[in-house]
């Protein structure tokens, strides 16, 4: 008669799957293999090898929260844009105090003399379509006000978009909205010049407004000082209502893209949406300067 042996037990120790010369009877609580000490990674419970961690990691940043208009909320609680802002202008603002040279060469004008010359965008100056919205007066009937004003609004307002739109977006609108001011000045005075952060502050103001309705927020404060500052821009003399007309159309008009792009593309429509804003006023520019053109034989 015979007898069946049973298989020897394994006795062999178990080692690390990522350093196979070093026993280890720990196993990480994801993946179930065997970690040494140095692969160890403290979790919830137990431990987990590196590769686990990092692909928690991955997944942790793709559920990362976001806000209504799909902002990522953790990378925009610091409102870095806003503050680049207002330490752009007043660091400009610097430089007019000590030279007006400043002001006359990167002022918004469409078509004007300046000591015998004509300057403007329509001679080939297409950055003071851009420059002027970080200049500011420094003399005359405003004097610091106006920039205390502008850099006031930026900060008061200008955090809790950056928050709700995510820092590229709302530097897209911020821009724009300034830029919208000036090609309205140009459109409909060319030979006025003006300066000012106001265009892309009434962008602000617009798109505070449109949002706000779109999350059903309260919107009576930002109205308020909305219809203040129109009847101060078309009551007090001096000031360029097409600038922060032209802006106030381009904030809202942009945020109304921002806020109601279907989530399924909204990606991409939040990406469309300032391009195809700057094309228009692109083109805007264009025909204008071209009407200038045959108009004064430039």
């Amino acid at each position: 008669m015979s007898t069946e042996q049973s298989p020897a037990p394994d006795t062999s120790v178990p080692t690390c799957y990522r350093h196979p010369g070093r026993e280890t009877y720990v196993r990480c609580t994801r993946c179930d293999r065997y970690i040494c000490p140095d692969c160890m990674r403290d979790a919830d419970v137990g431990h987990q090898c590196v590769e686990c961690v990092a692909e928690g990691n991955r997944d942790a940043h793709k559920r990362a929260p976001r806000t209504a208009m799909g902002a990522r909320a953790a990378a925009s609680s610091t409102p870095v844009v806003t503050y680049s802002l207002i330490g752009a202008c007043i660091l400009v603002y610097l430089f007019e105090r000590s030279s007006r040279e400043v002001v006359f060469d990167y002022m918004m004008v469409g078509l004007g003399l300046l000591d015998g010359e004509l300057v403007g965008v329509a001679e080939g100056q297409w950055y003071r379509l851009g420059t002027s919205m970080f200049l500011h007066q420094t003399e005359g009937s405003f004097g610091i006000t106006h920039i205390l004003f502008n850099m006031w609004a930026l900060w008061a307002i200008g955090p809790a978009l950056e928050q709700v739109l995510g820092r590229w977006r709302y530097l897209a609108l911020y821009l724009l909205s300034g830029l919208g001011g000036s090609v309205l000045l140009y459109l409909v005075a060319p030979g006025e010049a003006a300066v000012g952060a106001s265009g892309a502050i009434f962008g602000l103001f617009g798109a505070f407004f449109v949002i706000g309705r779109r999350m059903r927020a309260p919107t009576g404060p930002i109205v308020f000082l909305l219809v203040i500052n129109l009847i101060i821009t078309f009551s007090v003399p001096g000031i360029s209502w097409q600038g922060h007309v032209g802006g106030l159309v381009v904030g809202a008009a942009l945020a109304a893209a921002y806020a109601y792009a279907p989530k399924a593309r909204r990606l991409a429509v939040h990406v469309a949406a300032p391009v195809l804003t700057l094309v228009l006023l692109g083109v805007l520019v264009a025909v204008k300067t071209a009407d200038l053109s045959a108009q004064y034989g430039l």
